[in-house]
């Protein structure tokens, strides 16, 4: 901030308005992004979409920092079996964290979010305009808007979506917060309410999730006849919710509060709650093998909901209910899998279903959250020792020179101004190119 604008200072105050500024940046980026994943081969990490390079690949988060600096880049959040594309020849833009190029990535998958693409309306996002909270699916890791799953009434301001396209993807994670659509009434489930959603396109490729949509924690949208209510089923008994998400400012529930880190803007895609964190566990312990019972403890099938996800056909001719065919699958919900010897093969096919994954995280960056100062100190101490007393004989003449200038202001016992500080800076600038 410039001194102009903060008025008349003391000393005291700029250093704890510094440290202040350095506790927030070690808080906002604490990790380490010198070494590119690529080694690591294809792991679940977060990945960024560079729209300046504008070609259907994806970035780790240390090449989104330290390649891709000054392009335009998207989040696209966790994405399962994903290697770094910035080292290959797929991208023109060199890696500068990888030494030697390297072939392309034959086993990404590339769906329609690495065009900027999102949810099965095939809208572009853009996080300004977005009023909509976003949720990831289980599977496919695909971005829904809560409209399009029949949570909410589409935003009045949100423009007519395209129409959608057929797109294959690939059914593989999930994703969650507790944020809410910024400025509209809270959606018929709230964030508390499940624990992951696998879109309908991801349901019908799976036979564990058509066998128990519908039932007891496998939450599903829907209405027998479009002049009635959304509703949900597969809640505990007594507990079924009709909405009226059509009309205008209607409102169900309670809002669920912003986080601390939306208070500057609004959080339009909300990641599983658990995906940040480093989960300790060996690649062996993801999947742990289990022995099928000889009992098969599923529930009754939900026959109009299993219709629905039976069949791309959501009319009610087909299935006598009206819906798109997600699934809200409520907290513990891997521990309720029934794993007889024939739903087991199906949840082993599908391990995000059995375990959670882990999630790569960079390491730790030693020099977060550490002063400019002490910054300062640990590269000196790394600088061979002649280039280090140069630097501390040119620091010791810097500061003579700006107590030289700051010492007639002193006797006339004013305030040190913006002027004077520019003005300190230009005669130094003069002064090294005089000796140039």
């Amino acid at each position: 901030m410039p001194l102009a604008t903060m008025g008349s200072v003391t000393l005291s105050a700029i250093i704890a308005s510094q440290s202040s500024l350095v506790q927030e940046a070690s808080e906002a980026l604490p990790h380490s992004f010198s070494q590119c994943t690529y080694p690591l081969g294809y792991i679940r990490q977060a990945v960024y979409w560079c729209r300046t390079c504008n070609e259907t690949r994806g970035i780790c988060s240390a090449c989104s920092v330290a390649c891709h600096t000054d392009h335009e880049q998207l989040e696209l959040f966790p994405k399962r079996k994903f290697r770094c594309d910035c080292p290959t020849n797929s991208l023109a833009h060199n890696c500068t964290l990888h030494e030697h190029p390297e072939d392309t990535n034959t086993d990404n998958v590339y769906g329609r979010n690495f065009d900027g693409k999102f949810c099965r309306c095939g809208r572009e996002y853009d996080a300004e305009k977005e009023r909509e909270t976003m949720i990831q699916c289980l599977a496919c890791e695909d971005w829904f808007h809560e409209s399009c799953l029949n949570l909410r009434a589409r935003p009045s301001s949100r423009d007519p979506s395209p129409e959608p396209h057929h797109i294959e993807t690939t059914p593989d994670d999930d994703a969650h917060s507790d944020t809410s659509s910024s400025g509209l009434p809270p959606p018929l489930l709230t964030a508390s309410e499940y624990e992951a959603l696998v879109c309908a396109s991801c349901v019908r490729k799976t036979d564990t999730l058509r066998r128990y949509a519908g039932t007891s924690g496998v939450l599903m949208v829907v209405r027998t006849s479009p002049q009635e209510n959304w509703r949900v089923i597969g809640q505990s008994e007594g507990e079924e919710e009709r909405v009226e998400i059509d009309g205008e400012g209607s409102v169900t529930g309670e809002k669920r509060g912003r986080s601390p880190s939306e208070q500057d803007g609004p959080q339009t895609k909300r990641a599983r709650a658990s995906q940040g964190a480093e989960m300790e566990k060996s690649p062996a312990a993801i999947i742990k093998p289990e022995r099928p019972m000889s009992t098969c403890l599923a529930p009754n099938a939900h026959k109009a909901a299993q219709a629905l996800v039976s069949t791309n056909d959501t009319s009610l001719e087909m299935t006598g209910l009206e819906g798109a065919g997600d699934v809200f699958l409520t907290e513990g919900f891997r521990d309720r899998w029934c794993k007889c010897a024939s739903c087991l093969p199906s949840l082993e096919a599908h391990s995000y279903l059995l375990e959670e994954e882990e999630t790569y995280e960079p390491p730790e960056d030693p020099d977060s959250g550490l002063s400019l100062e002490e910054l300062g100190m640990r590269a000196l101490q790394n600088l061979p020792r002649e280039r280090a007393i140069n630097g501390i004989h040119a620091f010791n003449e810097m500061r003579d020179q700006l107590l030289k200038h700051l010492r007639p202001i002193a006797e006339e016992n004013r305030e040190v101004t913006e002027a004077d500080i520019h003005a300190f800076i230009e005669a130094a600038k003069q002064a090294k190119n005089a000796i140039r």
